[in-house]
């Protein structure tokens, strides 16, 4: 399905292109009425690039960029903890007010029984918004051997040229044989003041062209790729409907090897069912059902769902297995706050085995 390069061969096992934001988490309160935060950070394509390296223990590096001060060298230090290679990171001046580039703010609460998470943004004219083609030596990054590379919506609508961005390295792994995956993950705050759910069908219909793996959750089909989806709604998944959506993606898409989408039905903001298909050489896999998942901080379950599906992908395991390691790690990324996994290779598989929440001693 995959032909993916050993990993003797490259220098990196996966690489993610993606803006990388300062988290400011109000913990168990509310963002209108906080008075301190705990910060994380975070960013739908760096996400997987930490949860393989931290997790799965895969060499991973982030391409980026930041303004230099000293909100940049936090963002810095975060990725330096969480194990990811920070040399293609790009730097650019700060000119003492964040005119010219900034870094971003998200401001993010995870939300509590009917009171869903809400997210507040403040990106605008961040650094990584203003990357654009020629910005980045992808031919020189694809020639030390790269397994995997991994991009998304979110990056996609960030700026006028980030999209075009994406398509340029895309063309370049290609042309090194890297595999490219692509979580369209829809945010309508990001393109509502650029031509709304339209201009994202546009461009997200462009970029799928040049992608192998295709991974979404339960809007993102509809919302960047014009599907519409029969007898099914948010509250109450219709998984025939899912099933037959991501077989017309194929279809429509004949360059795509996998298409996968997780299932989460939200019955509270901390009581999900959580789930996934996956379309992958002519056959629909369901993963794992793990209904009634109670959920700490949801942010960050898909990138996490995407980081085991990629690990399960990329070391040639079978695709039932690879979409269970999406499910299992989805699922414990999202019992623990911030963004980014907190959990181990092992902790995936036990959960995938069976194993209960008894205590260790």
């Amino acid at each position: 399905m995959l032909t993916v390069k050993p990993a003797g061969e490259c220098t990196y096992d996966q690489i993610s292109l993606g803006e990388v934001m300062l988290r400011l988490d109000p913990g168990d309160g509310r963002v209108r009425t906080a008075r301190s935060f705990r910060v994380w950070e975070g960013g739908g394509e760096y996400n997987v690039a930490r949860g393989l390296r931290r997790c799965f223990g895969l060499r991973t590096a982030i391409v980026t960029a930041f303004a230099r001060n000293d909100v940049g060298y936090l963002l810095e230090d975060f990725i330096l903890q969480g194990g990811v290679d920070t040399s293609l990171i790009q730097w650019v001046p700060y000119d003492g007010v964040g005119r010219s580039a900034r870094n971003g703010l998200n401001f993010t609460e995870r939300g509590y029984g009917a009171r869903g998470a809400l997210g507040v943004s403040d990106r605008a004219n961040t650094a990584a918004s203003q990357l654009r083609p020629g910005d980045i030596d992808w031919d020189g990054i694809f020639a030390q051997g790269v397994r995997w590379f991994h991009t998304g919506g979110i990056f996609a609508a960030l700026g006028e040229a980030t999209a075009p961005l994406i398509i340029e390295a895309l063309k370049s792994a290609k042309k090194h044989g890297t595999v490219t995956s692509y979580d369209l993950n829809y945010r309508p705050s990001l393109w509502k003041g650029i031509g709304g759910s339209q201009r994202a069908v546009d461009v997200n219909r462009e970029i799928v062209q040049y992608i192998d793996v295709c991974i979404g959750n339960e809007e993102d089909f509809t919302a960047c790729l014009g599907y519409e989806l029969e007898n099914s709604s948010l509250r109450d998944l219709n998984v025939e409907s899912y099933r037959a959506m991501v077989e017309r993606v194929s279809g429509d898409y004949p360059g795509l090897k996998a298409v996968a989408s997780t299932l989460r039905t939200v019955k509270t903001a901390t009581v999900n069912d959580w789930s996934a298909l996956c379309l992958a050489g002519g056959t629909v896999y369901r993963g794992m059902d793990l209904p009634d998942l109670m959920i700490y901080d949801r942010v960050g379950g898909g990138d996490s769902f995407a980081s085991g599906l990629i690990y399960g992908l990329m070391t040639g395991k079978d695709v039932q297995t690879a979409l269970n390691y999406g499910v299992a790690h989805g699922a414990l990324a999202m019992t623990t706050p911030g963004d980014t996994s907190m959990a181990r290779q092992s902790e995936v598989e036990a959960l995938m085995g069976g194993a209960g929440a008894r205590v260790e001693r």
